[in-house]
């Protein structure tokens, strides 16, 4: 039972983190409100999901069509501190910019934390 939920969860976290981080970027080139403080820290919150995302997929790629890592490859290991800590700090930000409304206020700290639950999941499958 809570092996099925485990799966479910990745399942929806792989799923439902690029379509966010696709329909919050589409929601920031509509948005012609001015930036308030606030909305200045979801958008730099929802840029480090950004990033830490980009450096999943970078990594797979390179993974699948130049080389594979080994088990324990310390460049791996460093690319998983990486993408942790653009994560974090996308959390960070994207709760700080959560205190007035904004195009993707609510979607930064949900994107800055799936990815950080994937790189905790990919870290655990080392």
């Amino acid at each position: 039972m809570l092996a099925s939920l485990v799966w479910f969860v990745v399942v929806a976290l792989t799923l439902a983190i690029p379509i966010l981080l696709i329909w919050g970027w589409l929601l920031l080139s509509q948005d012609d409100a001015p930036r308030s403080r606030s909305s200045r820290f979801s958008l730099l919150g929802f840029s480090l999901a950004t990033a830490s995302a980009t450096v999943a997929i970078g990594t797979h790629l390179y993974a699948r069509f130049v080389r594979s890592f080994p088990l324990h490859d310390p460049t791996l290991m460093k690319i998983y501190v990486c993408g942790c800590f653009l994560s974090l700090a996308g959390i960070v930000f994207a709760v700080a910019g959560t205190g007035r409304p904004g195009a993707v206020r609510w979607i930064a700290p949900v994107c800055a934390f799936g990815t950080f639950v994937f790189w905790l999941l990919a870290i655990s499958t080392q």
